[in-house]
């Protein structure tokens, strides 16, 4: 069965103190309006699950949803939108850091990238950021459908060049991935699947108890 269809909203939390006990979350990021929410919606297989909003930077909290194996999926706020109050924006990137820095049921993160627009500089802090952590991430190349086949190909084969660097730093890896056309969903569903299985058993747990801001394009 799908790990990610029939996911259930659980929980938004909008203060680290509120976050929830969780045996073990993924998380997605991404820049504003690089598809993240559709991406959701298309691997979940739910049309509204994570809203789709024409308003880049709408998102501000932390959305939780339940996954089939008991785990959760982490809808994180959508960073590099500026024209937000300062106060908002201060507080949804403090949230955002902290919890990628800290949160010790984070095993992975599914960070999306407009294809047509891949590895911009906040990408490539959010690689560098994250990568104090040890954990993996996997890089979402959406929207691809807007690229034709020979552009699909370039396009993934400029950014697996372009990550070798962070890949010599932590385990990073990249797809090509479409909502409209329901491409690479299986994809996703293998690295997700191998993150989990990755996990320690219960018994092996017990004893082993800035910030993003730039004009938008």
């Amino acid at each position: 069965m799908s790990l990610f269809r029939h996911a259930q909203f659980f929980t938004t939390v909008n203060h680290l103190t509120d976050l929830p006990d969780t045996p073990a979350e993924i998380a997605f990021v991404g820049r504003s309006n690089a598809g993240k929410s559709s991406a959701i919606n298309t691997l979940t297989q739910h049309t509204r699950l994570a809203y789709v909003s024409k308003t880049p930077g709408r998102t501000q909290h932390i959305n939780f949803f339940e996954l089939t194996n008991g785990a959760y999926l982490a809808d994180l706020p959508g960073y590099g939108y500026a024209q937000v109050p300062e106060a908002i924006r201060a507080h949804w990137v403090k949230l955002l850091g902290d919890y990628l820095q800290h949160r010790q049921q984070l095993i992975g993160l599914l960070l999306i990238m407009d294809a047509r627009h891949p590895l911009k500089e906040l990408d490539k802090r959010m690689l560098d950021f994250f990568a104090l952590t040890g954990r993996p991430v996997h890089i979402l190349l959406s929207k691809a459908d807007k690229l034709s086949k020979n552009d699909q190909i370039k396009t993934l084969a400029t950014v697996q060049k372009a990550l070798q660097p962070f890949a010599e730093r932590q385990e990073v890896s990249v797809q090509l991935f479409s909502s409209l056309k329901k491409k690479g969903m299986d994809d996703v569903e293998r690295v997700v699947a191998h993150w989990f299985a990755q996990l320690p058993s219960p018994k092996q747990t017990e004893q082993d108890p800035s910030e993003w801001t730039e004009n938008p394009d």
